[in-house]
């Protein structure tokens, strides 16, 4: 298991390449979206569409997402974060997430988990 210092570093490079994509993304549309990044917890205004909570949590070495459309958990496997239930990546859930709760269509690079 990867010490608690090595998971917050990797869930930092994971939630800064999060927030660049949203950045590239917001600067070719007019959407309203804001997003924050602030200790770990990474917050996406989707206007009317509610928001979008992306965190760490450190005791299960995961990253959790809030969304309304339900809650999801990602862990390492195999070099990428991984929805403990269904198996999808953390990448194309969030692209997913953020088109279905403001109709804006970002594109994550591979968001890769320290193993």
């Amino acid at each position: 298991m990867i010490t608690e210092s090595e998971f917050v570093a990797a869930t930092d490079r994971t939630l800064a390449a999060v927030g660049a994509a949203l950045d590239a993304a917001l600067a070719a549309s007019d959407a309203d979206v804001d997003w924050s990044f602030n200790d770990g917890i990474l917050e996406i205004d989707c206007g009317a569409g509610g928001k979008l909570i992306v965190n760490r949590h450190v005791p299960n070495r995961e990253i959790w997402v809030a969304a309304r459309s339900g809650g999801f958990h990602f862990k390492s496997r195999d070099g990428q974060w991984r929805n403990t239930r269904s198996g999808e990546e953390l990448a194309a859930a969030l692209a997913a997430l953020v088109h279905a709760q403001a109709g804006l269509t970002i594109v994550l690079p591979a968001l890769d988990a320290p193993d």
